[in-house]
């Protein structure tokens, strides 16, 4: 287990938040680097730490170009409105963060309607994505246009993909002429997980949304990679939906910061996630349903031993905040504010719960 601080003891006058990555604060550090950033207006594109970004960001993941982005979903939204047309359908896992999570923003803003494919925690085969696609001759169905893949998996539980099967995915939109779009919110978990590097996915995908106020700690933020073309038409898009910002490059300089200081130390919480994970496992009334690959956990309770609003009532006393995420499912996220300190005490606050 990690071990605590050899001088501090947690003292739970603060919350522990584990409701989510996106919780976390800024670092004293990127807080520097936010007050010394230069400036300019990014409508007219004159940000030098927005351009700066951007540019780190493409040569990152050996694309031609990136966009800042205000949210992942409107990343993901752009890249949706770039690969469609009003009447088509994207294909995606039924537990796909499109789907479930962005207000219904496929039909709201590009007329796009879904097919799910019930894939396995939220990660579907090349082969269930070719038996959706709609016959291209057969008028009655939409128009398939685009494939949509999540890594990780959130509602799978921080699942992350083979990349041999996102490979294989990758030749059946080529075969079939469908456009191929990432929703890589958690990507950074999974390339620290899986000892992958961006390079492998930029080669991949025809759009890669990349979230930098989950794992890496911004308090805003995530980018939209693509071809030169395809960006340059995200610019309007993402115009249209409300998101041109001025003296953005503040936000930016957290993420030039966040890339070079905070990707590595991703494995702690994947660590950290694992430990408390066997310890609800350990726990009479908890079912741990997913296995933990990165820094998320999902469980079960017994309502016949713990029900939910006990368990979040023990916890709350205890200073402890976690999440629902509906059909008797509970979440945990562990994070960069989720210190050694905070992470002993919860281990032995869900002990605690146990034995009594």
């Amino acid at each position: 287990m990690v071990p605590p601080s050899v001088c501090n003891v947690w003292n739970p006058t603060m919350e522990i938040n584990l409701i989510s990555d996106t919780v976390t604060k800024p670092t004293q550090g990127m807080r520097d680097a936010m007050m010394h950033a230069r400036v300019g207006d990014d409508v007219f594109k004159n940000d030098p730490t927005i351009n700066a970004l951007e540019r780190k960001m493409a040569d990152l993941f050996g694309m031609e170009d990136s966009l800042f982005f205000p949210s992942g979903t409107m990343a993901n939204q752009t890249a949706i409105k770039l690969h469609t047309n009003p009447g088509d359908q994207l294909i995606c896992d039924k537990y796909a963060h499109v789907y479930n999570y962005e207000g219904g923003g496929v039909s709201f803003n590009s007329g796009v309607s879904c097919k799910l494919v019930d894939g396995h925690r939220g990660m579907m085969t090349a082969s269930q994505v070719e038996q959706a696609i709609n016959p291209p001759d057969f008028y009655h169905s939409p128009f398939s246009a685009l494939v949509c893949i999540e890594n990780t998996t959130n509602k799978g539980g921080g699942a992350c993909w083979d990349f041999e099967e996102l490979k294989k995915i990758r030749t059946v939109c080529e075969t079939h002429g469908l456009a191929y779009h990432l929703d890589g919110a958690r990507l950074w978990n999974a390339l620290v997980a899986q000892q992958e590097s961006p390079e492998q996915y930029g080669s991949l995908f025809d759009t890669i949304s990349v979230c930098l106020s989950k794992g890496l700690g911004c308090p805003v933020g995530s980018m939209l990679l693509g071809s030169r073309e395809l960006i340059e038409k995200a610019i309007r898009i993402r115009k249209i939906l409300g998101g041109g910002m001025r003296q953005a490059g503040y936000l930016a300089a957290a993420g030039i910061y966040a890339l070079e200081n905070h990707r590595q130390r991703l494995s702690e919480d994947h660590q950290k996630a694992n430990e408390l994970g066997k310890v609800l496992a350990s726990m009479e009334a908890v079912k741990v349903v997913e296995p933990i690959e990165t820094n998320i956990i999902i469980f079960e309770l017994d309502e016949a031993v713990l029900s939910e609003e006990d368990f979040l009532k023990k916890l709350a006393e205890k200073q402890i905040a976690i999440i629902g995420m509906g059909q008797g499912k509970l979440r945990m996220v562990t994070h960069l504010d989720y210190t050694n300190e905070m992470h002993t005490y919860t281990l032995e606050a869900l002990t605690e719960i146990n034995t009594k």
